[in-house]
C-alpha cells in the first residue's frame, strides 16, 4: 500500500541495483519461475521481502485494549498497538516496544495469538496476547494515537477497524476465550 507520497515499493517499481547502481531488469529465475529484478551489471537479485509488523492485544479483566489511529493509513480507525519490526530486532521485543511507544504500557507477552498475511499486501503481522500490569493505564501518544480504550467482546467496534489483521486477530481472540465461566461463588 502506498501512503500517497509516491509510487508503491513493489518488485516492478525497483529500477536500480542497491550494490552498484546499475539498472535492474526483470528475469525469470528458477526454481519457482518467478520474475525477479536482477542487476544488468553485477547480477544481484533483488528479493523484495514483506515488512514485518508486531503488535499486541493487551487484555485486562477480559477486555482488550484498542487504539484509534492518529496517522494514515487508517486514521481515526481502531486497531491494536503495533508497528514495524526494526532490522535485527526480536519480533517479541518489537511488540513490547511498540505498545510502550504508543500507549506507555509495559506489557507482558503471554503467547502468540496469530500471524496474519494477505495476498498482495506488503506486510506480515504477528500479534501477541499480552497482560497489562495492575494499576497501569494506557496513555495515548498523540503523534500516533488519538485515544485508547478497553472493549469487551460484545463491544468491539467491528465497523470501524483499521485493517484486516485487526479484524482477524480480534475474531481469534473472541473465539479463543471459550465458553463463559461462572464468577466466584457461583
Amino acid at each position: 500500500m502506498s501512503d500517497g507520497d509516491g509510487p508503491e515499493l513493489r518488485p516492478e517499481t525497483l529500477r536500480f541495483c542497491p550494490l552498484c547502481s546499475a539498472r535492474l531488469a526483470p528475469r525469470t529465475l528458477p526454481p519457482d519461475g518467478r520474475d525477479r529484478p536482477v542487476c544488468t551489471a553485477c547480477g544481484f537479485v533483488f528479493y523484495l521481502a514483506p515488512k514485518v509488523v508486531a503488535g499486541t492485544l493487551p487484555v485486562r479483566a477480559d477486555r482488550v485494549l484498542l487504539i484509534r489511529r492518529a496517522i494514515e493509513p487508517g486514521r481515526g480507525l481502531w486497531t491494536f498497538p503495533g508497528g514495524y519490526v526494526d532490522w535485527g530486532e526480536d519480533v517479541r521485543e518489537a511488540a513490547r516496544r511498540e505498545t510502550l511507544e504508543e500507549v506507555r504500557l509495559p506489557v507482558r507477552l503471554d503467547r502468540l495469538l496469530g500471524v496474519y498475511s494477505y495476498g498482495g499486501a506488503p506486510v506480515v503481522v504477528a500479534v501477541f496476547l499480552a497482560s497489562v500490569p495492575d494499576g497501569v493505564d494506557p496513555v495515548p501518544m498523540a503523534d500516533e494515537v488519538l485515544e485508547a480504550a478497553y472493549f469487551g467482546p460484545e463491544e468491539i467496534p467491528w465497523e470501524t477497524l483499521a485493517f484486516p489483521s485487526t479484524r482477524d486477530a480480534l475474531r481469534d481472540w473472541v473465539a479463543g476465550r471459550g465458553p463463559a465461566r461462572p464468577g466466584p461463588g457461583v
